[in-house]
């Protein structure tokens, strides 16, 4: 008996010391394939399609810019009786039959560079968010260009975040194009990251592009390999064009800068409150999206963001989390999966103000059926919050770690004759009876399980000897240490003062 407990003693020594070692590989990576979650059925979706095609071709689209339209009549559009642009099925289906299927999202550091299309999985960032929870006062104010920057560069250090979209609006910078140039800088400074931005106005795209072809090397070479998407949305619903937003999209498909076109219609007020009749109207309008660019440029790279968004009926108010959110982006990346274009949904978009137990409720359920859906780009995923009204810089910590969990669940699991252990099992059976020194539980605990950083394992009476902290305090502290530490630089002295030369620059 002395004897085993000393080889028990030994044997949990040595295990204790491997565990202290990080995993040799990422047992969450991002990119899995999904799509396991089908929240329609076959029938379903094609009878969602066939009613947005027949809104196409019957009700049509108002408000067409002059350009746009002239364009669209040439490429066999036609004008209703109420003087509204339609498409017919036929064009429709053409046009989709020639969209863009797969294109990669460079990074300025190729490590960050992903295909978006097929039915590999990635999360990130988006939002415009107004309002900044304050690290110290834990109260929201008013977002600042120093909170962008913060953001982004808190974002260059996290794994999952794959991409960088501005997450908030810097409300102290008052003119539209000092706001826009200076967005664009803050992405370039603080992430390698592939981004994304918004334009005012489509004269604002060319300035910022040469800033982008200075940073790539030259003029042409963003066009070579773009590393900034353009954020528009296209369509206000219900069913008419944006002419702001259409411009932006014609200066934008000038650059070879990809977009991403966001339909964003609301529950019971811009589309139908029925789920069903929510998706068939706002995949009807991001399908006019895709004809807008398609009919300038067959074949552009563009990202079918359709993300329904869901209201409180009660009151009017925004509802960020909830079931039907989840459910309704889960079945629009069905949708955009079944016509076979890059897809993009949103999730994570928590009402909740607090690093709280409702935020973690509201997104890890909207955040795991976008995954499982197979949407290839997740939005919001990171960091929203108060109804996508504010931004945390803890919530990003959190979110980050979450969609760990989640990558781990859309990855599954992988059945072989090695892993259902059978040898192993009869070698334990018959042995120690204990599997905890078997080599292939180590080799399980690195492939096949994620470790948190900042979720709390640890029994209650360790957990109150070291302060008896919550995950936003355990957050909050890990946030100061990197904004304390990571201070990339991303644009050498030289570019920067021929940034600073040619534009006002705020930061």
């Amino acid at each position: 008996m002395t004897r085993r407990s000393r080889r028990g003693s030994t044997s949990r020594e040595t295990m204790l010391a491997k565990r202290s070692k990080p995993p040799a590989i990422n047992p969450a990576p991002p990119g899995p394939v999904g799509g396991q979650y089908k929240p329609l059925t076959d029938h379903q979706v094609k009878q969602i399609y066939d009613t947005s095609l027949r809104m196409l071709a019957e009700l049509g689209m108002g408000d067409s810019p002059p350009a746009l339209t002239e364009q669209a009549l040439r490429c066999g559009a036609t004008i209703n009786n109420m003087g509204r642009l339609c498409f017919s099925k036929s064009m429709v289906e053409d046009i989709i039959d020639g969209a863009c299927k797969s294109f990669v999202f460079h990074g300025r550091d190729p490590k960050h560079s992903f295909e978006v299309g097929g039915d590999r999985v990635y999360f990130g960032t988006g939002g415009a968010a107004v309002q900044t929870l304050d690290l110290d006062s834990r109260i929201y104010r008013p977002s600042t260009l120093e909170d962008l920057y913060d953001f982004t560069r808190l974002a260059d250090t996290l794994p999952n975040i794959s991409w960088f979209t501005r997450c908030c609006v810097a409300t102290d910078v008052p003119d539209i194009f000092e706001l826009d140039i200076n967005t664009a800088y803050c992405l370039m400074r603080g992430t390698q990251k592939p981004v994304g931005t918004s334009f005012t106005l489509g004269t604002h795209v060319d300035p910022i592009v040469d800033m982008f072809d200075w940073i790539a090397g030259g003029e042409g070479k963003f066009a070579e390999k773009p590393f900034c998407k353009a954020h528009i949305s296209p369509i206000i619903s219900p069913m008419r064009y944006g002419e702001d937003a259409f411009d932006v999209a014609l200066a934008s498909i000038k650059h070879g800068m990809p977009l991403n076109c966001i339909i964003a219609a609301m529950s019971g007020a811009t589309s139908p409150a029925t789920i069903d009749g929510m998706l068939a109207a706002s995949f009807a309008e991001t399908l006019a999206a895709l004809v807008m660019v398609n009919i300038f440029s067959p074949g552009y790279p563009m990202i079918f963001s359709n993300w329904p968004f869901v209201i409180d009926l009660r009151t009017g108010a925004f509802c960020g989390g909830g079931g039907e959110i989840s459910l309704l982006n889960a079945g629009a990346a069905q949708l955009a999966n079944y016509i076979g274009v890059p897809s993009g949904v949103a999730s994570s978009m928590s009402d909740a103000k607090a690093v709280d137990a409702q935020m973690g409720m509201e997104k890890a359920l909207s955040s795991l059926a976008c995954g499982l859906s197979g949407a290839n780009m997740v939005y919001e995923s990171s960091g929203m919050m108060a109804s996508l009204l504010g931004a945390s810089f803890e919530a990003f910590l959190v979110d980050d770690e979450m969609l760990s969990h989640v990558y781990r669940m859309i990855r599954g699991i992988e059945v072989s004759e090695e892993t259902l252990a059978f040898d192993a099992m009869k070698n334990v059976i018959t042995g120690e009876g204990h599997f905890i020194g078997e080599t292939q539980t180590m080799e399980a605990m690195e492939r096949d399980y994620f470790y948190p950083k900042h979720g709390d394992r640890i029994e209650p009476t360790s957990w109150a000897d070291q302060g008896a902290k919550d995950i936003w305090q355990t957050a909050n502290d890990r946030v100061r240490v990197v904004l304390e530490n990571h201070q990339p630089e991303y644009l050498n002295p030289e570019l920067d003062r021929k940034i600073r030369d040619n534009f006002r620059i705020l930061l």
